[in-house]
């Protein structure tokens, strides 16, 4: 009988599914933060720092390579942007790794929600801050350098103590310094010396990662020695399970994908056109005039280079620490909303209906406390204790109103389930909606529609070939 009134209601049914769906409303509940500082506690001589680590993160033993496909923000769903946001990186460079600098600051300028902190040699204030990506720009602590050569951080005993020294303050899970020119120039050797560093640093800090960097193009192309030392490195990261910031790689697409390299592009995005042998045009200049209003496009103080190629580099350093993290580097669940399900849609009475409510999505900051409302409408009855959640707190004390408190900073996805039985003999449609909400943001509501003891239409309709 089920099955024949489920069918003779399909029509009842998928009116009110299109009644259900997820709406936007306007009342709040009230907010939290959460912090992350140092702890105490080390390995081998040095101070094991707070947040996700390289070591303990998912992530941390498979190879992690940031390129020209990881720019586009939208992807990334917001619980990792937050838990981007405990973490600390070691930033040193050179003024191309400036690049980097100016493109976090400006999209931090163009919206809060990459909030960062840098700070420079002399400043130095990162353990105290949370809910911000810190980074700290430089290489001596409180002496003021923030232009780092290869000396300096990593190819003499003299750089690699520096790099030490920054390291032992156990603020930092990340560390990375990135080329100038250097790799235009280098052997096979001497690009082999930086990474046997960068490996004997890890082994020395296990609770930090070491990012690799590519060298800057430099109009040579793909048959220049630069493109076969960057492959070096790039071909060593992948094998090794490293993390590798692809420079080279980024500066080499514009953001449509259309690829410059074999064209001689150079660090200012000049390439040839024509293929004469002379770089006559230039791809960010080209792409921001037919997307002026564009933020990609917006100014940022960039050195050697255009806006544009700034701009793409600091959203690949948001999907690298969105990644380091912990993401897998999927978009599954970024744009996903909270959602209310029944487990059948028809029950008779007596039965048992199970809901579930899915929070997920929400406007509000991750850290924030979010309350879910759910009331049993008449003609159903809630099943004592079977209210959970895979997280957070849930009371049925005063049910048939059914509340669930948290926050989706220690998940991205929370979800509730609740039984419910038929009680009543007659057929009823029986709508019910979770609300959730924050104070100050956005409240979500879903609404899950069954019908008790639905029974089947006759329907006018004459089937060829049917009988009753």
């Amino acid at each position: 009988m089920k099955a024949q009134r489920s069918f003779g209601l399909i029509l009842v049914l998928a009116l009110l599914t299109a009644l259900g769906g997820v709406v936007v409303a306007s009342t709040p509940f009230s907010a939290t933060t959460q912090s992350g500082v140092p702890d105490a506690a080390g390995a081998e001589g040095h101070v094991k720092v707070a947040g996700t680590t390289g070591a303990e993160s998912s992530q941390a033993q498979q190879a992690i390579i940031i390129d020209h496909t990881c720019t586009d923000l939208s992807k990334i769903p917001g619980y990792w942007l937050e838990r981007a946001k405990e973490l600390t990186v070691h930033y040193a460079h050179t003024s191309h790794g400036g690049q980097v600098i100016s493109g976090i600051e400006n999209l931090e300028q163009l919206d809060p929600k990459y909030d960062v902190a840098v700070r420079r040699s002399d400043t130095v204030a990162l353990p105290g801050e949370t809910n911000v990506l810190r980074i700290y720009d430089g290489n001596n602590l409180g002496g003021g350098d923030t232009y780092i050569t290869p000396d300096e951080y990593w190819s003499t005993a003299y750089g690699v103590d520096r790099t030490r020294s920054v390291a032992d303050t156990g603020w930092f899970n990340f560390s990375t310094w990135t080329w100038c020119g250097q790799v235009s120039g280098a052997s096979e050797s001497y690009i082999n010396e930086y990474l046997d560093t960068l490996d004997t640093l890890e082994l020395e800090y296990p609770y930090m990662r070491f990012i690799h960097m590519t060298g800057h193009t430099d109009g040579t192309g793909e048959t220049g020695n630069l493109h076969a030392r960057n492959d070096q490195i790039r071909n060593y990261c992948i094998q090794n399970n490293k993390v590798l910031f692809d420079f080279a790689d980024i500066e080499s697409y514009d953001p449509d994908g259309n690829y410059y390299l074999d064209r001689g592009t150079n660090d200012n995005c000049d390439y040839d056109s024509d293929g004469n042998g002379s770089r006559d045009s230039n791809w960010a200049d080209e792409w921001c005039a037919t997307h002026p209003d564009d933020p990609l496009c917006d100014p940022c103080g960039c050195a050697h280079s255009k806006s544009l190629n700034c701009n793409l580099k600091a959203r690949a350093f948001w999907w690298m620490m969105a990644r380091l993290a912990g993401w897998d580097g999927t978009p599954d669940g970024a744009e996903e909303g909270s959602q209310k399900t029944a487990s059948t849609a028809t029950p008779g009475q007596g039965e048992t209906v199970t809901y579930t409510i899915v929070i997920q999505g929400l406007t509000a900051p991750l850290t924030a406390t979010i309350q879910m409302i759910d009331v049993v409408p008449d003609d159903l009855a809630y099943v004592t204790d079977s209210l959970t959640a895979t997280a957070g707190y849930v009371n049925d004390g005063t049910a048939p109103t059914l509340t669930w408190t948290g926050t989706l900073s220690e998940t991205p996805v929370i979800t509730v389930t609740y039984a419910v039985t038929v009680t009543t003999s007659q057929t009823k449609v029986a709508s019910n909606t979770a609300v959730i909400a924050a104070t100050g943001y956005e409240t979500v509501t879903s609404t899950a529609t069954i019908i008790a003891n639905g029974y089947f239409l006759c329907l006018p309709i004459a089937l060829k070939g049917v009988t009753q």
